[in-house]
Protein backbone atom coordinates (compact mmCIF):
# COMPACT_ATOMS: atom_id res chain seq x y z
CA UNK A 1 0.00 0.00 0.00
CA UNK A 2 1.19 3.96 -0.92
CA UNK A 3 2.16 5.44 2.33
CA UNK A 4 -0.32 8.33 2.84
CA UNK A 5 1.53 11.80 2.66
CA UNK A 6 0.84 14.51 5.15
CA UNK A 7 1.14 17.80 3.18
CA UNK A 8 1.73 20.02 6.33
CA UNK A 9 5.28 17.88 6.80
CA UNK A 10 6.75 19.51 3.64
CA UNK A 11 8.55 22.63 3.27
CA UNK A 12 8.43 24.40 -0.19
CA UNK A 13 11.46 22.17 -1.40
CA UNK A 14 10.11 19.25 -0.26
CA UNK A 15 6.60 19.59 -2.02
CA UNK A 16 8.10 20.52 -4.98
CA UNK A 17 10.31 17.08 -5.28
CA UNK A 18 7.24 15.57 -3.88
CA UNK A 19 5.12 16.74 -6.91
CA UNK A 20 8.03 15.88 -9.05
CA UNK A 21 7.99 12.18 -8.51
CA UNK A 22 3.87 12.35 -9.07
CA UNK A 23 5.25 13.20 -12.51
CA UNK A 24 4.41 17.07 -12.13
CA UNK A 25 5.42 20.57 -12.59
CA UNK A 26 6.96 22.78 -9.65
CA UNK A 27 4.05 25.12 -10.05
CA UNK A 28 1.71 22.38 -9.08
CA UNK A 29 3.69 22.60 -5.79
CA UNK A 30 3.01 26.04 -5.38
CA UNK A 31 -0.51 26.05 -6.40
CA UNK A 32 -0.86 23.33 -3.32
CA UNK A 33 1.02 25.67 -1.33
CA UNK A 34 -1.43 28.45 -1.56
CA UNK A 35 -4.64 26.33 -1.35
CA UNK A 36 -3.37 24.81 1.68
CA UNK A 37 -1.27 27.96 3.76
CA UNK A 38 -3.34 30.94 2.48
CA UNK A 39 -6.25 29.25 2.13
CA UNK A 40 -6.60 26.68 4.70
CA UNK A 41 -8.00 24.25 1.86
CA UNK A 42 -7.58 20.21 3.82
CA UNK A 43 -9.95 18.92 0.94
CA UNK A 44 -8.40 18.70 -2.52
CA UNK A 45 -11.72 18.81 -4.62
CA UNK A 46 -11.66 22.11 -3.10
CA UNK A 47 -8.77 23.41 -4.81
CA UNK A 48 -10.33 24.24 -8.03
CA UNK A 49 -7.50 25.39 -10.08
CA UNK A 50 -5.45 22.09 -9.29
CA UNK A 51 -5.81 19.65 -12.44
CA UNK A 52 -8.71 16.63 -12.54
CA UNK A 53 -5.71 14.56 -12.73
CA UNK A 54 -3.80 15.51 -10.22
CA UNK A 55 -6.59 15.52 -7.77
CA UNK A 56 -7.11 11.79 -8.34
CA UNK A 57 -3.11 11.54 -7.81
CA UNK A 58 -3.95 13.07 -4.16
CA UNK A 59 -6.74 11.07 -3.41
CA UNK A 60 -5.23 8.04 -1.29
CA UNK A 61 -2.07 9.48 -1.29
CA UNK A 62 -2.01 12.45 0.43
CA UNK A 63 -3.80 14.43 2.74
CA UNK A 64 -3.57 18.06 4.84
CA UNK A 65 -3.67 16.67 8.44
CA UNK A 66 -3.10 19.04 11.77
CA UNK A 67 -2.92 17.77 15.10
CA UNK A 68 -6.79 17.70 16.60
CA UNK A 69 -8.24 20.22 19.16
CA UNK A 70 -8.46 18.97 23.30
CA UNK A 71 -9.26 22.09 23.94
CA UNK A 72 -9.25 25.82 23.47
CA UNK A 73 -9.84 28.27 26.13
CA UNK A 74 -9.97 31.84 26.04
CA UNK A 75 -8.41 34.50 28.34
CA UNK A 76 -10.43 37.89 29.96
CA UNK A 77 -7.46 39.80 28.28
CA UNK A 78 -8.66 38.40 24.68
CA UNK A 79 -5.27 35.60 24.60
CA UNK A 80 -6.42 32.37 23.57
CA UNK A 81 -5.04 29.11 24.22
CA UNK A 82 -5.49 25.90 22.51
CA UNK A 83 -4.59 21.92 23.77
CA UNK A 84 -3.71 20.25 20.18
CA UNK A 85 -3.10 16.61 20.92
CA UNK A 86 0.17 15.08 19.14
CA UNK A 87 -0.65 11.36 19.75
CA UNK A 88 0.48 8.72 22.00
CA UNK A 89 -0.67 10.01 25.27
CA UNK A 90 1.15 13.75 24.61
CA UNK A 91 -0.90 17.24 24.25
CA UNK A 92 1.30 20.98 23.11
CA UNK A 93 0.11 23.94 23.79
CA UNK A 94 -0.49 27.09 21.47
CA UNK A 95 -1.22 30.80 22.57
CA UNK A 96 -2.33 33.54 20.72
CA UNK A 97 -2.07 37.07 21.93
CA UNK A 98 -3.87 39.69 20.25
CA UNK A 99 -2.02 43.24 20.73
CA UNK A 100 -2.28 46.74 19.33
CA UNK A 101 -3.24 46.20 15.65
CA UNK A 102 -0.79 42.82 15.74
CA UNK A 103 -1.48 39.09 16.55
CA UNK A 104 1.18 37.20 17.59
CA UNK A 105 1.20 33.43 17.88
CA UNK A 106 3.44 31.47 20.38
CA UNK A 107 4.08 27.74 18.84
CA UNK A 108 5.69 24.68 20.61
CA UNK A 109 8.41 22.63 19.37
CA UNK A 110 8.18 19.31 21.33
CA UNK A 111 6.29 17.59 23.60
CA UNK A 112 7.65 18.33 27.13
CA UNK A 113 11.24 19.52 27.40
CA UNK A 114 14.72 17.77 28.30
CA UNK A 115 16.15 21.03 29.22
CA UNK A 116 14.47 21.74 32.44
CA UNK A 117 14.63 25.19 33.44
CA UNK A 118 13.86 25.54 36.99
CA UNK A 119 11.30 28.88 36.06
CA UNK A 120 9.32 26.60 33.57
CA UNK A 121 6.82 24.51 33.72
CA UNK A 122 7.22 22.71 30.53
CA UNK A 123 10.14 21.18 31.72
CA UNK A 124 8.73 19.92 35.39
CA UNK A 125 7.10 17.70 32.71
CA UNK A 126 9.41 15.91 31.49
CA UNK A 127 10.82 15.14 28.01
CA UNK A 128 8.76 12.82 25.53
CA UNK A 129 9.73 13.19 21.99
CA UNK A 130 10.26 15.77 18.97
CA UNK A 131 7.16 17.11 17.05
CA UNK A 132 6.96 16.78 13.13
CA UNK A 133 6.93 19.78 10.64
CA UNK A 134 3.42 19.27 10.47
CA UNK A 135 2.38 19.34 14.57
CA UNK A 136 5.02 22.96 14.32
CA UNK A 137 3.12 24.03 11.53
CA UNK A 138 -0.26 22.72 11.98
CA UNK A 139 -0.39 24.99 14.63
CA UNK A 140 -0.16 27.89 12.73
CA UNK A 141 -1.94 26.56 10.15
CA UNK A 142 -4.94 25.84 12.41
CA UNK A 143 -5.02 29.18 14.71
CA UNK A 144 -4.74 31.69 11.52
CA UNK A 145 -7.75 30.12 10.05
CA UNK A 146 -9.89 29.62 13.36
CA UNK A 147 -9.25 32.94 13.76
CA UNK A 148 -10.70 33.95 10.50
CA UNK A 149 -13.75 32.20 10.62
CA UNK A 150 -14.50 33.77 14.16
CA UNK A 151 -14.11 37.33 12.61
CA UNK A 152 -16.09 36.32 9.13
CA UNK A 153 -12.54 37.06 7.77
CA UNK A 154 -12.15 35.16 4.26
CA UNK A 155 -9.50 32.95 3.59
CA UNK A 156 -6.96 34.07 1.40
CA UNK A 157 -4.13 36.25 0.73
CA UNK A 158 -6.32 39.07 0.27
CA UNK A 159 -8.05 38.56 3.51
CA UNK A 160 -6.89 40.10 6.88
CA UNK A 161 -3.84 37.85 8.36
CA UNK A 162 -5.06 37.55 11.72
CA UNK A 163 -1.25 36.25 12.93
CA UNK A 164 1.19 38.82 12.30
CA UNK A 165 4.22 37.43 14.38
CA UNK A 166 5.60 34.12 15.06
CA UNK A 167 7.43 33.30 18.32
CA UNK A 168 8.93 29.67 18.34
CA UNK A 169 8.64 29.92 22.51
CA UNK A 170 6.21 27.42 23.21
CA UNK A 171 6.97 24.07 25.20
CA UNK A 172 10.55 22.52 24.08
CA UNK A 173 13.88 23.79 22.75
CA UNK A 174 13.71 24.51 18.97
CA UNK A 175 16.84 23.64 18.55
CA UNK A 176 17.28 20.46 19.95
CA UNK A 177 14.28 19.40 17.18
CA UNK A 178 16.55 21.52 14.60
CA UNK A 179 15.28 19.80 11.04
CA UNK A 180 11.77 19.82 12.00
CA UNK A 181 11.63 23.40 13.04
CA UNK A 182 13.69 24.74 10.11
CA UNK A 183 11.07 23.28 8.06
CA UNK A 184 8.70 25.13 9.70
CA UNK A 185 10.37 28.30 9.56
CA UNK A 186 10.88 27.97 5.71
CA UNK A 187 7.18 27.51 5.76
CA UNK A 188 6.27 30.53 7.74
CA UNK A 189 8.57 32.83 5.53
CA UNK A 190 7.72 31.29 2.19
CA UNK A 191 5.07 33.84 -0.20
CA UNK A 192 3.38 31.08 -1.26
CA UNK A 193 2.64 30.27 2.27
CA UNK A 194 2.38 32.97 5.41
CA UNK A 195 4.81 35.21 3.48
CA UNK A 196 5.88 36.69 6.90
CA UNK A 197 9.01 38.70 7.55
CA UNK A 198 12.14 36.77 9.12
CA UNK A 199 11.79 40.11 11.34
CA UNK A 200 8.76 39.01 12.07
CA UNK A 201 9.58 35.18 13.07
CA UNK A 202 11.40 34.80 16.71
CA UNK A 203 12.98 31.89 17.72
CA UNK A 204 13.73 31.44 21.27
CA UNK A 205 17.11 29.19 22.38
CA UNK A 206 18.55 28.21 25.70
CA UNK A 207 21.17 28.59 24.12
CA UNK A 208 22.60 25.35 21.97
CA UNK A 209 25.33 27.31 20.72
CA UNK A 210 26.22 24.53 17.56
CA UNK A 211 22.69 24.82 16.12
CA UNK A 212 22.72 28.75 16.35
CA UNK A 213 25.82 28.76 14.44
CA UNK A 214 23.42 26.24 11.54
CA UNK A 215 20.89 28.11 11.76
CA UNK A 216 22.54 31.23 11.07
CA UNK A 217 23.31 29.81 7.69
CA UNK A 218 20.26 27.98 7.35
CA UNK A 219 17.64 30.07 8.18
CA UNK A 220 18.35 32.76 10.23
CA UNK A 221 15.36 34.58 11.86
CA UNK A 222 15.46 37.35 14.62
CA UNK A 223 16.80 35.46 17.62
CA UNK A 224 15.78 35.76 21.60
CA UNK A 225 17.82 33.88 24.57
CA UNK A 226 16.80 32.51 27.35
CA UNK A 227 19.26 34.27 29.74
CA UNK A 228 18.14 34.77 33.40
CA UNK A 229 21.39 34.49 35.09
CA UNK A 230 24.64 37.12 34.81
CA UNK A 231 27.18 34.24 35.75
CA UNK A 232 27.81 30.96 35.52
CA UNK A 233 27.24 29.40 38.41
CA UNK A 234 23.54 30.98 38.90
CA UNK A 235 22.86 29.92 35.52
CA UNK A 236 23.74 26.30 35.77
CA UNK A 237 21.23 26.28 38.69
CA UNK A 238 18.54 27.59 36.84
CA UNK A 239 19.54 26.58 33.08
CA UNK A 240 21.16 23.76 33.19
CA UNK A 241 22.25 23.59 29.53
CA UNK A 242 24.50 26.21 31.04
CA UNK A 243 27.13 23.57 32.11
CA UNK A 244 27.43 22.27 28.40
CA UNK A 245 27.82 26.20 26.82
CA UNK A 246 28.55 28.28 29.55
CA UNK A 247 27.90 32.58 29.29
CA UNK A 248 31.17 33.29 27.09
CA UNK A 249 30.53 30.51 24.66
CA UNK A 250 27.00 31.75 24.22
CA UNK A 251 28.02 35.81 23.96
CA UNK A 252 30.26 34.57 21.24
CA UNK A 253 27.91 32.59 19.47
CA UNK A 254 25.17 35.62 19.44
CA UNK A 255 27.77 37.97 18.05
CA UNK A 256 28.44 35.43 15.18
CA UNK A 257 24.92 35.01 14.78
CA UNK A 258 24.37 38.70 14.52
CA UNK A 259 26.08 38.64 11.24
CA UNK A 260 22.94 37.04 9.63
CA UNK A 261 20.62 37.90 11.15
CA UNK A 262 17.31 40.30 9.80
CA UNK A 263 17.72 42.58 13.36
CA UNK A 264 21.02 44.08 14.60
CA UNK A 265 20.54 43.07 17.60
CA UNK A 266 19.57 39.75 19.98
CA UNK A 267 16.83 39.93 22.54
CA UNK A 268 17.39 38.26 25.64
CA UNK A 269 14.96 37.25 27.80
CA UNK A 270 15.91 37.04 32.15
CA UNK A 271 12.90 35.92 34.36
CA UNK A 272 12.53 38.11 37.51
CA UNK A 273 13.03 35.57 40.38
CA UNK A 274 12.71 37.21 44.06
CA UNK A 275 16.44 36.95 45.70
CA UNK A 276 17.30 35.07 43.17
CA UNK A 277 18.73 36.80 40.37
CA UNK A 278 16.68 40.21 40.04
CA UNK A 279 19.36 42.54 42.45
CA UNK A 280 20.71 45.39 41.43
CA UNK A 281 24.21 43.83 41.67
CA UNK A 282 22.68 41.04 38.79
CA UNK A 283 21.82 44.21 36.79
CA UNK A 284 25.32 45.39 36.88
CA UNK A 285 26.70 42.01 36.04
CA UNK A 286 24.55 41.75 32.75
CA UNK A 287 25.65 44.90 31.61
CA UNK A 288 29.67 43.80 31.66
CA UNK A 289 28.99 40.33 30.17
CA UNK A 290 26.71 41.63 27.47
CA UNK A 291 29.28 44.55 26.45
CA UNK A 292 30.37 43.39 23.31
CA UNK A 293 26.64 41.88 21.77
CA UNK A 294 24.06 44.46 20.57
CA UNK A 295 20.89 42.92 22.48
CA UNK A 296 17.90 44.45 24.06
CA UNK A 297 16.21 42.45 27.46
CA UNK A 298 13.17 41.33 27.91
CA UNK A 299 12.34 41.18 31.58
CA UNK A 300 9.75 38.42 32.28
CA UNK A 301 7.43 38.68 35.98
CA UNK A 302 7.97 35.00 37.00
CA UNK A 303 4.50 33.08 36.23
CA UNK A 304 4.56 30.66 39.46
CA UNK A 305 3.76 27.04 39.91
CA UNK A 306 4.30 24.75 43.08
CA UNK A 307 7.07 22.30 41.96
CA UNK A 308 9.70 25.49 41.39
CA UNK A 309 10.09 27.00 44.96
CA UNK A 310 10.63 30.05 43.22
CA UNK A 311 8.57 33.38 43.88
CA UNK A 312 8.19 36.25 41.18
CA UNK A 313 10.11 39.97 42.15
CA UNK A 314 8.09 42.25 43.07
CA UNK A 315 7.28 44.95 40.26
CA UNK A 316 9.26 47.95 42.38
CA UNK A 317 12.36 45.24 42.18
CA UNK A 318 11.72 44.73 38.48
CA UNK A 319 11.40 48.60 37.78
CA UNK A 320 14.29 48.89 39.73
CA UNK A 321 16.02 46.55 37.86
CA UNK A 322 15.03 47.56 34.42
CA UNK A 323 16.15 51.09 35.42
CA UNK A 324 19.81 50.16 35.76
CA UNK A 325 19.60 48.26 32.38
CA UNK A 326 18.49 51.37 30.70
CA UNK A 327 20.56 54.04 32.10
CA UNK A 328 23.37 51.37 30.95
CA UNK A 329 21.56 52.31 27.64
CA UNK A 330 20.49 48.86 27.17
CA UNK A 331 17.05 48.91 25.74
CA UNK A 332 14.81 47.18 28.49
CA UNK A 333 10.98 46.12 28.32
CA UNK A 334 8.95 44.56 30.69
CA UNK A 335 6.98 41.88 29.34
CA UNK A 336 3.04 42.21 30.39
CA UNK A 337 1.54 39.28 31.87
CA UNK A 338 -1.25 38.10 29.64
CA UNK A 339 -3.34 35.10 29.83
CA UNK A 340 -2.82 33.92 33.40
CA UNK A 341 -6.13 33.14 34.10
CA UNK A 342 -6.25 30.43 31.81
CA UNK A 343 -2.52 29.53 32.47
CA UNK A 344 -0.86 30.78 29.13
CA UNK A 345 1.60 33.10 30.44
CA UNK A 346 5.41 32.82 29.74
CA UNK A 347 6.77 29.75 31.24
CA UNK A 348 2.86 27.91 32.08
CA UNK A 349 2.82 25.85 29.21
CA UNK A 350 3.13 22.75 30.42
CA UNK A 351 0.50 20.47 28.36
CA UNK A 352 0.27 16.88 28.77
CA UNK A 353 3.21 14.69 28.58
CA UNK A 354 3.90 10.90 29.01
CA UNK A 355 7.47 11.51 30.50
CA UNK A 356 8.92 8.49 28.39
CA UNK A 357 12.21 9.90 29.57
CA UNK A 358 12.04 9.08 33.20
CA UNK A 359 13.19 13.05 33.44
CA UNK A 360 10.60 13.28 37.06
CA UNK A 361 11.98 10.26 38.01
CA UNK A 362 15.58 10.60 37.87
CA UNK A 363 15.97 14.16 39.33
CA UNK A 364 13.58 12.99 42.66
CA UNK A 365 15.85 10.34 42.84
CA UNK A 366 19.36 12.40 42.75
CA UNK A 367 17.64 15.05 44.77
CA UNK A 368 16.75 12.25 46.98
CA UNK A 369 20.76 10.85 47.40
CA UNK A 370 21.89 14.26 47.75
CA UNK A 371 19.87 14.93 50.83
CA UNK A 372 20.86 11.53 51.88
CA UNK A 373 24.43 11.48 51.74
CA UNK A 374 25.56 15.00 51.44
CA UNK A 375 28.87 15.57 50.29
CA UNK A 376 29.62 12.22 49.11
CA UNK A 377 26.56 12.49 47.03
CA UNK A 378 28.73 12.97 43.61
CA UNK A 379 31.07 9.68 44.58
CA UNK A 380 27.19 8.21 45.08
CA UNK A 381 25.85 9.22 41.96
CA UNK A 382 29.22 7.85 40.44
CA UNK A 383 28.67 4.41 41.54
CA UNK A 384 25.22 4.09 41.01
CA UNK A 385 25.25 5.77 37.41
Amino acid sequence: MTAITNLLDLEPSALTQWCNELGEKPFRARQLQRWIHQFGASEFDAMTDLAKSLREKLHGRACVSAPPIMADHLSTDGTRKWLFDVGVGDAVETVFIPDDGRGTLCVSTQAGCAVNCRFCSTGKQGFSRNLAVGEIIGQLWTAEFMLRRSQSIPAGPKGERQITNVVMMGMGEPLLNYGPTVAALRLMLDDHSYGLSRRRVTLSTSGVVPMMDKLSQDCPVALAVSLHAPNDALRDDLVPLNKKYPLAELMRACQRYLEFAPRDFITFEYCMLDGVNDSDAHARELIALVRDVPCKFNLIPFNPFPESGLKRSANPRIKAFSQVLMDAGIITTIRKTRGDDIDAACGQLAGEIQDRTRVQERTQKLAEYQKKYGKDFGRIVEIDG
